[in-house]
């Protein structure tokens, strides 16, 4: 079987003598067909992602069709088309006790963890499946990527009298965007690409966007909210600079959740976190209602997904695109991978 294995830090190897997945009770085998680029992928092969040992198959954002199936419940069969919720959950510990299997204490997930799906099949718990036969395979593999930002917004409990602030237009912080958007809200998208800021309104519906590099930027986001700033603010950039500079966005009694991940540490102001009463949240990854959400909204048309994708390449020729995909310059909103 043919797949692709990041062998070390900056160093991917095309194998075509994979082993086959061996179908199992509860399992099926899935041949993957589209693969989403995630910027967890992008971070694993710069050596700059928690939570991460080589060599590993990556690949989380993923869908395909079932090729075998061994016993299930849920009404799926060899053929349907489907997405991988990626997320494997203990079922036991606290956090899944009380429904919070997106923070498991004993969190498996693939391409993360595991080995992934950027290969030509994959086992997956039947548990994990999504029938997505009424989607196209594109619009499956975003659904992961999709439900992350429906979760952050859920976890924020955005509500439609909110004015939130979204820092970070990449992939994530468009889904959160465009997610609290569908709640109601007033978004305010904050990035440093004047270029990513547009989409933010075309795409994802932003209200307003400011230039996180301008020199006024506080002040005019203080203008937007008649000085009170904003009562959600996501920070979805995966910077530790811009995760601090966001306690200072958020408005008295307001909350600041953090999407993005950092491996490193974040410092804050104890006395101005305490005197606005702050709530700071983290949001991982998303559940299975998460991923009914989007399913629900992608499949009524709310999201042009279609635009969402900007770049494609085959699994053959993902290593030689990969580096291009890093450059900045590339422009890359989502690259998905044609298996």
């Amino acid at each position: 079987m043919k797949g692709i294995v990041c062998e070390e830090m900056e160093s991917f190897r095309m194998r075509d003598d994979l082993p086959e997945p061996e179908l199992t009770e509860g399992h099926a085998i899935v041949a993957i067909r589209r693969i989403g680029i995630c910027g967890t992928d992008y971070h694993a092969f710069k050596g700059k992602q928690p939570f991460f040992q080589y060599p590993r198959i990556l690949g989380h954002e993923l869908s395909g069709v079932i090729e075998a199936i061994g016993g299930n419940d849920r009404g799926l069969s060899a053929g349907d088309r489907v997405a991988i919720i990626p997320y494997l959950h203990c079922g036991k510990c606290r956090a899944c006790r009380s429904g919070q299997t997106n923070c498991c204490a004993e969190m498996r997930v693939i391409g993360v963890h595991q080995d992934g799906g950027m290969r030509e099949r994959i086992s997956v718990p039947v548990s994990h499946l999504l029938n997505v036969n009424s989607l196209s395979l594109d619009e499956a593999a975003l659904v992961e990527p999709l439900a992350i930002g429906a979760h952050a917004v859920r976890r924020g409990g955005v509500r439609p009298s909110d004015t939130v602030l979204v820092i970070g237009s990449g992939p994530i912080g468009l889904g959160v965007m465009a997610f609290a958007k569908h709640a109601g809200a007033r978004v305010i998208a904050m990035d440093i690409s004047r270029e990513r800021l547009d989409f933010c309104a075309s795409w994802a519906g932003a209200d307003e966007r400011i230039d996180a590099l301008a020199p006024n930027a506080k002040e005019r986001l203080a203008a937007l909210t008649d000085g009170e700033y904003p009562a959600v603010v996501f920070d979805a950039t995966g910077n530790s600079k811009s995760m601090e500079k966001a306690f200072e966005l958020v408005s008295n009694g307001g909350k600041l959740v953090f999407v993005g991940l950092v491996k490193g540490e974040i410092a804050f102001s104890d006395p101005e976190f305490h005197k606005r009463e702050l709530t700071l949240m983290g949001s991982r990854n998303a559940t299975a209602a998460d991923f009914q959400h989007v399913l629900d909204v992608v499949g009524q048309g709310y999201l042009d997904m279609g635009r969402f994708i900007t770049h494609r390449s085959s699994l053959e020729g993902m290593i030689e695109a990969f580096g291009d995909w890093l450059d900045p310059a590339s422009k890359v909103i989502k690259a998905v991978v044609e298996v």
